[in-house]
């Protein structure tokens, strides 16, 4: 896939079996992993951490396991017009934490929210919840993470 991809990074946090996924504010029923861009200079780990807290407030994390090799998906031309995006798509790492806090620490209320709603979900849930464009980089996620989380 030639193009130009944004350098971004998805985060999967979990806690017992469970990871959390997030509700869009700007599409209802949009679900997904917090994600964010790397900024110059930055490991992938304080990208994730960054974002992190940026998205959600989360700060209680610890470091399970990553996906260096990145992802991509594109954009839809839709979407890449109403944003008016200078990127064809996403090329994305991952990173996973385990969450060592508590529920009282997700707060969505954030500088700039991104996100109305947070849930405790089953992995397997994420590809079925994701935008139909992100869904094939879901489902990579899931089949690397998964048994770190069940494990």
């Amino acid at each position: 896939m030639d193009g130009n991809y944004r350098k971004c990074v998805g985060i999967v946090v979990y806690q017992n079996d469970k990871v959390l996924l997030c509700e869009r504010k700007d599409t209802p029923g949009g679900w997904q992993f917090p994600q964010g861009g790397i900024e110059t200079g930055e490991s992938l780990i304080e990208a994730a951490r960054r974002e992190l807290r940026e998205e959600t407030s989360i700060i209680s994390v610890e470091p399970a396991a990553v996906i260096e090799e990145p992802l991509r998906y594109v954009f839809p031309s839709q979407i890449k017009k109403r944003r008016k995006w200078k990127y064809d798509g996403q090329e994305m790492q991952w990173v996973l934490f385990r969450f060592c806090g508590r529920d009282q620490e997700i707060n969505l209320q954030t500088a700039e929210p991104e996100f109305c709603r947070w849930s405790w979900e089953a992995i397997d849930e994420a590809p079925k919840k994701i935008v139909e464009f992100k869904k094939q980089v879901y489902i990579e996620v899931v089949k690397k993470f998964k048994p770190e989380i069940e494990g």
